[in-house]
């Protein structure tokens, strides 16, 4: 069996605080190696949550903070699965086309069960959900929360 790996996102709202997810490689073993391979080159450090929206989810992963970003590594194919989107659950965002997903993420405040089978689940918060909770909202936010620093274990 794999060694279960955990994100750690330190974050800079409020409370500021960790938020710990676990790694689901068992559903989304590519977009859980660019998770892992993004927060170990330190893509995700100072990048800020640019799309909060209550009742819904927090949107981050862009380093332009305007939700056109990403990385310069390739888009991936979809790992789409039977995770619900609950919450806690982290997705990857992506644009109309399936297989665009590339840096930005997001994480689910309370169910979104239309999402499913059509963004790929890679993750769910294990502790820190009130750190999300507390981020400020908006779209963008006027003082976004920001991701200080992202590390994997």
């Amino acid at each position: 069996m794999a060694e279960k790996l955990t994100l750690t996102l330190d974050t800079n709202n409020e409370q500021g605080g960790d938020v710990v997810i676990r790694l689901r490689s068992d559903l989304a073993p590519e977009h859980v190696q660019r998770i892992t391979e993004l927060a170990q080159e330190g893509f995700y450090d100072g990048v800020v949550f640019h799309r909060v929206i209550p009742g819904f989810m927090a949107q981050g992963g862009d380093p332009t903070g305007t939700g056109m970003g990403g990385s310069q590594k390739p888009d991936l194919k979809a790992e789409f699965n039977t995770a619900p989107h609950v919450r806690g659950v982290c997705s990857m965002a992506r644009s109309q086309n399936p297989n665009s997903a590339n840096s930005q993420f997001f994480i689910c405040f309370d169910d979104a069960r239309f999402l499913d089978r059509q963004y790929t689940v890679w993750g769910e918060v294990e502790s820190g959900m009130e750190h999300v909770d507390a981020l400020p909202k908006g779209e963008p936010p006027a003082n976004p929360g920001k991701i200080v620093k992202a590390t994997v274990s």
